[in-house]
Formats: structure tokens, C-alpha cells, sequence
């Protein structure tokens, strides 16, 4: 299937598709599963947060370096308190954060892009196991890519889509409103739908699992 051009500046104004906040059918799951995995993306199917915290948790070694990369769905399951835990984890994103502090952006960028783990989320996954990313700055995608050692992405079920180009309408009609008022209110400036990530197959076996959650989580 042929993707068209995709146009990374937001749709005008006009009301959410609801349907993409609703969460997949267990028929939508076991099909992208078994799409993920044909890609080289391992999937695990959770009921719920309190469950994905646990399976993240434990495919983490302790002492491990890792990054959390910015997300509502870390936020919300309270795993970005816990990979930030410097007594637990070699702790990147506190690292991250003072070097922005001391303006050492070019070792914060080196440090950023290459971690052992990096833990996350992402915006759609379709049916036949793609993955679509999208992101204002770009930080977490090199990492997403290539960087990291290994990727652990939590996934709430609401964001399994058909194919990709509704992959891509839901970043646009869902993902990027709901994000750019939380930036407006959290910071006094809104997001930008800057930089699109689709991902079709990993060729290093075991690099990257997808914890699937049962449960609405994140845009």
C-alpha cells in the first residue's frame, strides 16, 4: 500500500474524530499482534496501567541506563517517576535536565540520543503493525530508530488503527490538539506537528517490545 504525501502542518480547526479516543476491539488487538510480530516487534497485551508498570519494570535490569522519553502514557501508568529514580536506574533524563539547565546542548543531544533503554510511547499502531511517532523537537525518534540498545513502548489499545493513513489522520485530528493546548497550559506556548516517525519492520530481533494496555492512556 502507497502512502501519499503527508502534510505535517495541522488540518484546520473542526471536532476530534471520537472514535479514536475509543478503545480497539480484542478482535483489532489479536490482528495487530500478530502484524507486530511479523515485523519484528514483540507485543504483550496488559488489562491495565498498574499491570504495564509491573512488565516494564521487570524487563528492565536494575542499574540499567535509561531514558524516558516525554510522554502522557508514562505519565499517566507513573512510569516516568521510576526510570527517572537515579538509586534504581542510571537515570538519563535527570542527567538531560541539568545539562539544559548548564546550556550544554550539543552533550545533551549526545547523551539523549544513544541510551541503553529507551522507554516511551508512541501515537498509532496499525492493524498491519506499523507504528507512526510524531514529535515537535525529534528527541525521542533518533533513539526510536536506531540509537537505543532496546525500545520498550506502552501503548494504550485506543490508538490501534486500520491502516496507516488513519494512522496519520489521528495524529492530526487527535494526537496534535489534545498535546498542543497540554504545551499551551503547561508552558505558555503551544507544540508543532513538526516531525512524522513511521516504523514498518525492525530487522534486530528482540530490540523492540510494545506493551499493549488495555485501557485509554495518552493522545
Amino acid at each position: 500500500m502507497r502512502l501519499g504525501p503527508i502534510a505535517l502542518t495541522p488540518p484546520a480547526p473542526e471536532s476530534p474524530t471520537a472514535a479514536f479516543g475509543e478503545l480497539a476491539s480484542q478482535e483489532q488487538v489479536e490482528r495487530t499482534i500478530q502484524a507486530l510480530e511479523a515485523n519484528g516487534i514483540h507485543a504483550i497485551v496488559v488489562p491495565d496501567r498498574a499491570a504495564a508498570r509491573t512488565v516494564v519494570l521487570e524487563l528492565l535490569p536494575k542499574g540499567a541506563e535509561v531514558l524516558a522519553a516525554s510522554s502522557q502514557t508514562l505519565e499517566a501508568v507513573g512510569l516516568s517517576a521510576d526510570l527517572s529514580d537515579v538509586a534504581r536506574f542510571d537515570a538519563v533524563r535527570p542527567r538531560l535536565m541539568k545539562l539544559y539547565q548548564e546550556g550544554k546542548m550539543d552533550e545533551q543531544r549526545k547523551i539523549g540520543a544513544a541510551p541503553a533503554f529507551v522507554v516511551g510511547s508512541v501515537h498509532a499502531v496499525t492493524e498491519h503493525g506499523q507504528v507512526v511517532v510524531a514529535s515537535a523537537s525529534g528527541s525521542q525518534l533518533g533513539p526510536y530508530v536506531y540509537g537505543a540498545g532496546k525500545v520498550i513502548w506502552v501503548v494504550g489499545t485506543q490508538k490501534i488503527v486500520p491502516d496507516l493513513e488513519t494512522g496519520v489522520r489521528r495524529v492530526q485530528e487527535y494526537t496534535f490538539p489534545r498535546e498542543d493546548a497540554r504545551a499551551q497550559k503547561a508552558y505558555g506556548r503551544g507544540s508543532a506537528l513538526a516531525k512524522l516517525l513511521v516504523i514498518g519492520k525492525e530487522f534486530q530481533p528482540g530490540r523492540i517490545t510494545m506493551v499493549l494496555v488495555k485501557e485509554n492512556l495518552g493522545f
